[in-house]
């Protein structure tokens, strides 16, 4: 028995993989079938029972591929392994990204955030930017902590630029990471609330999450990961390019700022907008733009940041 499947709204290319290895791997699981893939098309050759079940696979791995921008072979040992499902990658509206450790739901709270994660889903490059309180970092972790429970990801990063590190960090006591801890704390109190204590240090102990200043990405690559800088107002247009090039397999990066707040000495040095701008047009990349009238802290923050400016 012969059957054709035609691929209609996803690039072939990305669906199969460079050199079909996608493609390939997909097919290994089923030995008994001959998959040929030929343009937009595919035409398998076997028993009825193997296409049938090869067709459904296949309709949830284009699902996948809908929803990113690349396939890797882990997404395809996800597949088979009941790990991981289509249903995985759609969150949209008000939906829970996940529950909290005291079995609250985390969830978008307003339109903006809701972007957010959306656009999370649709590119694997995130710019947030806006003011203080709107809720950008503690959504993005949400969507980090939110992938590795799925194994979506091997492992969350969380970066910080440290602009203090230098004369003041020199007063504090400790090694550098006692140092540095006080700066990357809002990473560490999002995280709590997301992850039982012993589990996260466990976590953080066999690497699979790290936080870390900003210096320590240099020369990384990090495949299969969500990696989020934060606080990316302090870094300058030299720092943002090594840190986006660290992306690399199957990674997603958030970068969230303010440029409203930025702590270099020179505040023309910073290079979040820089970047943001000479980004773009390019497709994987996304920007969402919180405003004040998105802040979800207390009342009086909104009224705060614009009084102040």
């Amino acid at each position: 028995m012969k059957k054709t499947i035609s691929i209609e709204s996803i690039d072939p290319v990305v669906l199969f993989g460079a050199g079909n290895r996608i493609f390939e791997e997909f097919c290994a699981y089923f030995p008994n079938l001959k998959a040929v893939a030929r343009g937009s098309e595919i035409i398998i050759d076997g028993k009825s029972g193997d296409i049938e079940a090869f067709s459904q696979k296949f309709s949830e791995l284009s699902e996948l591929c809908s929803h990113k921008s690349a396939l890797s072979v882990y997404d395809i040992e996800d597949l088979f392994s009941g790990q991981m499902n289509a249903d995985d990658f759609r969150l949209n509206g008000d939906a829970i990204i996940l529950h909290s450790t005291e079995g609250k739901p985390i969830r978008a709270r307003n339109a903006r955030q809701q972007e957010m994660v959306k656009a999370y889903f649709d590119n694997d490059l995130l710019f947030a930017l806006g003011p203080a309180g709107t809720g950008k970092t503690y959504i993005a972790i949400a969507l980090a902590v939110r992938a590795l429970k799925n194994r979506e990801v091997k492992r969350i990063i969380l970066t910080r630029p440290a602009v203090e590190a230098g004369e003041r960090l020199g007063f504090l006591p400790g090694d550098l990471k006692e140092k540095l801890d006080p700066y990357l704390q809002p990473l560490y109190d999002a995280l709590g609330d997301m992850i039982p204590g012993k589990k996260l240090q466990e976590f953080m102990t066999d690497g699979t999450i790290q936080i870390a200043p900003l210096a320590y990405m240099r020369g990384r690559t990090l495949d299969r990961a969500c990696v989020i800088l934060d606080e990316a107002q302090n870094t300058n247009l030299a720092q943002l390019k090594m840190f986006l090039t660290r992306m690399g397999c199957n990674a997603k990066f958030i970068v969230t700022g303010d440029a409203s707040q930025v702590d270099l000495p020179n505040r023309e040095d910073s290079g979040l907008m820089k970047s943001v701008e000479k980004l773009q047009n390019i497709k994987g990349i996304a920007t969402i733009t919180f405003t004040t009238e998105d802040i979800v802290r207390h009342p009086l923050v909104s009224k705060i940041v614009k009084a102040i400016g």
